[in-house]
């Protein structure tokens, strides 16, 4: 599968310089998990449309699929940072990120804004 609302980069980038690297592909199936949740959340597949919508759209997509991945890249190896706390910190700081994008793409205007630019 491929990478759309976001890529591996953005996750690594919010998962923190001590997380584990993953290989290429187990990076892409966080983010296609993260991205069918996405389209759950809003009762909305835009995977096929990605390209025409609205680049403030884009951007919460993005949080939200990178976010969300990169909790499960950090809970990967928990022993790659230099304590439980640092993790822990950098998923609760993803999680909210996360939550926040979720609210936001299951409010009804944020859906009708995306169906009706």
């Amino acid at each position: 599968m491929t990478e759309t609302y976001c890529d591996s980069g953005a996750v690594k980038l919010k998962a923190g310089v001590d997380a584990t690297t993953l290989h290429r592909d187990q990076y892409t199936q966080l983010i296609n998990q993260a991205e069918a949740l996405a389209n759950s959340v809003m009762r909305i597949d835009l995977l096929s449309d990605y390209a025409g919508l609205d680049d403030s759209i884009k951007q919460i997509l993005e949080d939200f699929c990178s976010s969300h991945a990169a909790v499960s890249a950090v809970a990967y190896d928990l022993r790659a940072f230099s304590s439980r706390a640092m993790a822990q910190t950098i998923m609760d700081a993803n999680w909210a990120k996360y939550k926040e994008a979720e609210r936001l793409l299951k409010e009804k205007e944020t859906t009708d804004f995306i169906q009706n630019p």
